[in-house]
């Protein structure tokens, strides 16, 4: 992966407060480099993962456990109901308060994710449209398929629909009514950025990621992720709702309602686990200022960071 120790000029804030930002593909190992990180240089953690704010949604989302955390704080997990939407403006405002409670105690806040619109809200403080939910046209829009909810928005707004997750309901739904309020979903305006962001990606050969993806997936099999869809079904998240997820939730949740066998699931999941990696790579490569590294580099991703939060 190599070492690059320079960031570009127009990167650099001197004035503003440094935060640091972790990001890359699914099961890239980067919530282990996290905590080593936030020990390392007296920081807190913010997730930046689109299903984590969900409270119950934690085999099938990665997210990080008690004892993984090593006593460093964890900030922006279970912090909504699956019921409920989550939009990435609700997001950016609970991050910027986070983030201004982390510097107010001089410590350096740490962005770690793999939700790349998530993690643009905060890092190009990007002005979202303020449209309020429309529960009808909700109700209406989550009985269809995703790909037909894909459609809809090639017809209102084909801009949107190029760089938009076309297997994501949720967000397939919320772009949908931005566009019918507004005649279209505007594109997205960056302001000014109130942070110098340090930005690390973690990336690693396909052959070892796709190994690493496999194992995963057969750790949180063994260790009741099947149980923890129930569960949330049980507790009366409806089963579109948990399709609406996707990859696990969806998955999973098909399973359960016997639509596809436990061997259809798991192939299907490696599958569409692996078009995600691909579609978060492509997200990433657009933002030239991401310095890579493979999260094996530990001490060299270290000298990075002391040399750029000084």
């Amino acid at each position: 992966m190599g070492v690059r120790f320079s960031l570009p000029a127009h990167t650099l804030h001197m004035n503003k407060p440094k935060v640091l930002v972790l990001l890359g593909p699914t099961a890239t190992g980067k919530s282990d480099v996290a905590v080593e990180l936030a020990k390392k240089f007296n920081g807190e953690i913010i997730s930046a993962d689109s299903r984590q704010v969900y409270r119950g949604m934690d085999l099938g989302s990665g997210k990080i456990t008690k004892a993984e955390m090593q006593k460093i704080p964890h900030h922006l997990l279970d912090v909504a109901n699956p019921k409920a939407i989550f939009s990435v403006s609700t997001y950016k405002k609970l991050a910027e308060k986070v983030l201004e409670k982390i510097l107010a105690k001089g410590k350096l806040p740490v962005i770690v994710g793999g939700t790349g619109f998530y993690i643009d809200s905060i890092v190009k403080n990007i002005e979202l449209p303020h449209v309020p939910p429309n529960k009808k046209l909700r109700k209406q829009l989550e009985k269809k398929s995703a790909e037909e909810l894909f459609a809809m928005l090639k017809k209102f707004s084909p801009s949107r629909a190029k760089n938009i997750d076309r297997y994501n309901k949720v967000r397939l739904v919320r772009a949908i009514e931005i566009a019918k309020a507004l005649g279209n979903v505007p594109q997205a305006k960056e302001l000014p950025s109130k942070y110098d962001c340090i930005l690390i990606g973690l990336d690693l050969p396909d052959a070892i990621l796709k190994e690493r993806i496999a194992k995963r997936l057969e750790r949180r099999l063994k260790l009741g992720m099947v149980w923890e869809v129930q569960k949330l079904h049980r507790s009366g998240v409806s089963w579109k709702r948990l399709e609406s997820f996707g990859l696990e939730y969806r998955n999973v949740a098909l399973f359960l309602q016997k639509k596809i066998t436990k061997e259809q699931m798991i192939q299907s999941l490696n599958k569409e686990i692996w078009w995600y990696v691909k579609r978060q790579r492509t997200w990433f490569k657009r933002n030239k200022d991401i310095q890579w590294f493979s999260p094996n580099e530990k001490n060299v991703i270290a000298a990075f960071v002391r040399k750029n939060i000084r």
